[in-house]
């Protein structure tokens, strides 16, 4: 972990104990920080995520890093059941006083705990790049999903515009900190954050290893020029 006057942020090995930390620490000011950092472009990328998703009323879908559960309450807009699970009880706790009717609780992406098969659907967004085992998450996300149920993974990726990609690389390493100490409440995470959206793999290495753990027909859609990719499968 490190630590600074100003707070403290996981480093890259993903330790479970340092990363529910860092959150905790970001929790109260967690969803304006990223309306801003992202230009108001979070909400369009949730909704995407929903879409993708193509929930029914009736089914059951987990939403994996739900945080605050604003995600899981756009999940919900589709009538099936959305429930949120999170490592930080920080986050899930901001969660329960602003959306006290969105089901969020505490979980880990390694050991989620709920039966086989239980979910028709699962996603995760912008949280799989800070799992410690990646590949074992997603083969834990089969395993609570039905055969035939579906992923939606959102998370940072690569742009695929090579001008674009380097003013994007100049923006996380330089100008997002820098944004997220005017309006973070613990704006050393955000140093994390950066570093790990640029060691995350492109859409085709993460194509790859969704499918080595158990998903099939793996698909991949750019948002916003490849700064965000949703990538879909099937269970198996």
């Amino acid at each position: 972990m490190s630590r600074t006057p100003q707070g403290q942020r996981a480093s890259l090995d993903k330790q479970p104990h340092e990363v529910a930390a860092m959150f905790d620490g970001v929790a109260a000011r967690y969803d304006l920080t990223n309306t801003v950092l992202s230009f108001g472009q979070d909400r369009f990328w949730r909704r995407a995520t929903r879409e993708a998703l193509g929930l029914r009323p009736g089914e059951r879908v987990l939403d994996v890093g739900a945080g605050t559960g604003v995600s899981t309450e756009e999940l919900g807009h589709s009538g099936a059941y959305a429930v949120g699970a999170d490592l930080s009880l920080g986050m899930l706790h901001a969660g329960k006083r602003t959306r006290p009717r969105v089901p969020l609780l505490a979980g880990d992406a390694l050991r989620l705990p709920f039966a086989d098969a239980s979910f028709d659907a699962v996603t995760i967004s912008f949280a799989l790049r800070n799992v410690n085992d990646t590949d074992a998450a997603l083969r834990e996300f089969a395993r609570v999903t039905r055969p035939g149920g579906r992923l939606v993974v959102c998370e940072f990726s690569t742009p695929v515009n090579p001008a674009f990609r380097t003013v994007y690389l100049s923006y996380l390493m330089r100008s997002l900190p820098a944004v997220a100490r005017a309006v973070s409440s613990n704006p050393d995470a955000y140093v994390y954050l950066a570093e790990s959206i640029r060691a995350w793999p492109d859409q085709e290495a993460l194509a790859a290893r969704i499918g080595a753990a158990g998903w099939g027909r793996v698909a991949w859609r750019n948002l916003t020029g490849g700064v965000v990719a949703l990538h879909r499968a099937v269970r198996d």
